[in-house]
């Protein structure tokens, strides 16, 4: 067994959890703006505790992130008991949308981080088929229009996450009037052909590496 693999001391795993929680109240309230000295202090550890627990703040950011793609999968696992396959379907957007209005770090690293990037991809290879599952579902019942793409998705998660950012100072939770609105745009009952064909992969990932949204 390696060093690496080794359990940790109970005191040493009590101070790599309080970093991590530490981590993810900042990069929830402020983005990925934060240093390895403000998750230290924010823990109450000293910065060489900080960084024997882990090598770099990108570590930390690694460790989160792999939660939270855990959670996107639990929450993919879970729709598929909802009998309504609507209703699986705007559940999963909804509650991923969610998870991103609460973090602010997480949705920078989905949609607006150069160094999100390979995490991006890792989690596409991981949740594209989950959900192509969710849609496909919901398409077979007639209920999602047959012309929506995941990179549709994709494009529609990044417009409600401006209107996150642009209501949070006065509701942070009015944004899912808009996703009601836009929910109804991707029902089958809504028959106007759309006027451009979606973008493929390659010209999404292009988009989304070109990008640069406004700072606040």
């Amino acid at each position: 067994m390696s060093i690496q693999d080794r359990p940790l001391r109970a005191d040493a795993e009590r101070n790599r959890r309080r970093l991590l929680d530490a981590a993810r109240v900042l990069f929830a309230e402020r983005g990925l703006e934060v240093s390895m000295d403000d998750i230290a202090r924010e823990a109450g550890v000293g910065v060489g505790t900080a960084y024997r627990r882990f090598r770099s703040r990108d570590e930390i950011v690694d460790a989160l992130f792999d939660e939270a793609l855990a959670a996107m999968e639990a929450r993919a696992v879970a729709v598929e008991d909802e009998p309504d396959a609507w209703k699986a379907f705007t559940g999963f957007f909804l509650a991923n949308m969610r998870a991103q209005a609460a973090d602010r770090g997480l949705k920078q690293l989905l949609h607006q981080s150069v160094e999100g990037r390979e995490k991006v991809a890792r989690m596409r290879a991981r949740m594209v088929p989950r959900i192509e599952a969710v849609m496909e579902r919901a398409k077979a019942d007639g209920a999602l229009r047959p012309d929506v793409t995941i990179a549709d998705l994709t494009i529609l998660s990044v417009m409600i996450g401006s209107v996150v950012d642009f209501t949070a100072p006065v509701d942070g939770d009015v944004w899912e009037r808009y996703a009601g609105l836009l929910f109804d745009g991707l029902r089958t009952g809504c028959t106007n052909p759309l006027p451009r064909e979606a973008l493929d992969p390659e010209q999404l990932e292009s988009a989304m590496q070109c990008w640069k949204p406004p700072r606040r």
